[in-house]
């Protein structure tokens, strides 16, 4: 059931039972009398509005057509089933797999089985039993499928596989964004009108977060030779659409934003409790980084690599941008932008930021991060994707003295735009790795002296001037 379906019952529930208990309690004083029609009329119409609601739990404002696509290709046809070769194309401008790397999982429409597999390989065999020679590579009814490591034998590759199951961003490295293995399946149709689909598609990359479509015919997928002289054709293609939602993926935010300016000595923190706090959290799930038994405490915990060991802060989040206006200049002005990490489980490989604020389209020159520009809509050019240096900073590692990357941003004024006032200069919204920031409330962002404080000051600076003037003369 999709998160919005579920959010609407619960809804629904609490509506109902609100209602149910109005109803008793009206129903209390007299036995014989009427229920309100009110109560009906209003249940009534908020389970059609809940009805009448379109699902929307997987838009993403600056991508609004990312996706993994799956695309399943019947190759060949064999005497009880067939070959395909299953790529997974991720076409999501910022959002990556990062290690351990995908699972891929579906249940079979019949008795399938999978007698061998070239570039992956499943977590477990299952059942073959019933199998006296020839044992299938895997006999599950529900088969989770994960990518081979790099340095897989030759003869067990195929092109795209093996890379532990990292797949890089669109927007950063389209060449990397591709991931295939190859699959034999048995006890499976052998036409076209005789194979069956497989159903309840599942992604993990490597947590929840994702939800797939069922699969649909599509045109078949076309292929060209090496000297580019022939095109062939697969016999059947299916596609698959996952669709990533940070909701599902986890309960609390993973990243918060912290801001500062030169112009005031106001440094605003991230918002205290932004992912837990601290009396309130399980012991042991923060770290105190002044402890004397840190790498102890770290080393020895019991909990998975996904589940995150915070260092103890007022906003116990994982991951803090801070985000500085550091110099103004005539026809240009300079911002800092750090990123820290404070998971001491977690090292962020091809990591990536991405930062909404209008003067985004006037860049001049970045240090030591990379840049592309960002347009979900035609005519705005306000959002841009920042990543690391290759074998420089593009790997964040874990908290400690080196668990930061940071860099500088020059960026030219816009006259008819530019100001330093109202909070203009921070920005609209910052994503990392995928997932939204939260940000500072507007009330709290560091403010700009206004021209009544100025002028106070330069009356003031008169008034003991003129003072030690006069002091000079008696």
């Amino acid at each position: 059931m999709k998160f919005h379906d579920t959010f609407n019952l619960e809804l629904e529930h609490i509506v109902i039972e609100n209602l149910n208990q109005e109803m008793e309690h009206t129903m209390q004083p007299a036995i014989g009398s009427v229920v309100p029609r009110g109560a009906f009329a209003v249940l009534l119409l908020l389970l059609f509005l809940f009805s009448s609601f379109t699902s929307t739990e997987a838009y993403d404002p600056l991508d609004p057509t990312g996706n993994i696509t799956i695309k399943w290709d019947v190759i060949t046809w064999t005497p009880d089933g067939y070959v395909a070769v299953v790529t997974m194309y991720n076409f999501q401008q910022y959002r990556h797999i990062q290690a351990p790397g995908w699972s891929l999982g579906w249940t079979w429409a019949k008795k399938e089985v999978i007698w061998n597999m070239m570039g992956s390989q499943t977590t477990e065999q299952g059942d073959c039993s019933k199998f006296k020679a020839g044992i299938p590579h895997c006999c599950k009814k529900d088969p989770t499928v994960v990518d081979l490591l790099p340095g897989t034998p030759y003869n067990q590759q195929i092109a795209n596989c093996c890379k532990g199951g990292v797949l890089n961003s669109w927007g950063q490295d389209p060449s990397s964004a591709v991931s295939s293995f190859q699959i034999s399946v048995g006890s499976a149709g052998t036409t076209n009108k005789t194979v069956k689909m497989p159903k309840n598609f599942t992604l993990k990359a490597p947590g929840p977060g994702y939800t797939c479509g069922p699969a649909k015919v599509v045109k078949p997928t076309t292929f060209i030779t090496n000297d580019k002289r022939r095109i062939t054709q697969a016999m059947m293609t299916w596609n698959i659409t996952c669709t990533y939602s940070q909701f599902l993926a986890q309960k609390t935010p993973s990243c918060c934003v912290s801001l500062s300016s030169f112009y005031n000595n106001t440094v605003v923190n991230c918002p205290t409790c932004t992912c837990g706090c601290q009396n309130k959290t399980e012991p042991g799930s923060c770290v105190d980084p002044n402890s004397p038994h840190l790498g102890s405490v770290v080393s020895s915990s019991s909990k998975g690599a996904n589940t995150p060991l915070v260092q103890c802060t007022s906003h116990m989040c994982p991951v803090r941008v801070h985000w500085h206006v550091k110099l103004n200049y005539k026809e240009y002005w300079r911002v800092k932008i750090t990123i820290t990490n404070f998971n001491y489980r977690m090292n962020y490989s091809q990591w990536n930021l991405v930062v909404q604020h209008p003067n985004l389209d006037n860049i001049t020159q970045l240090f030591s991060f990379q840049y592309k520009s960002l347009t979900p809509y035609e005519g705005l050019n306000d959002t841009s994707m920042l990543w690391g240096v290759k074998f420089y900073n593009d790997f964040l590692s874990s908290a400690g003295p080196l668990g930061n990357v940071q860099s500088e941003i020059l960026l030219r004024k816009d006259k008819s735009t530019f100001t330093f006032d109202k909070g203009w200069a921070f920005p609209r919204r910052i994503y990392f790795n995928g997932d939204n920031c939260v940000m500072p409330p507007p009330d709290a962002y560091p403010w700009l002296p206004n021209a009544s404080s100025k002028l106070v000051f330069s009356l003031l600076s008169t008034v003991i001037a003129t003072l030690a003037s006069l002091l000079n003369l008696i």
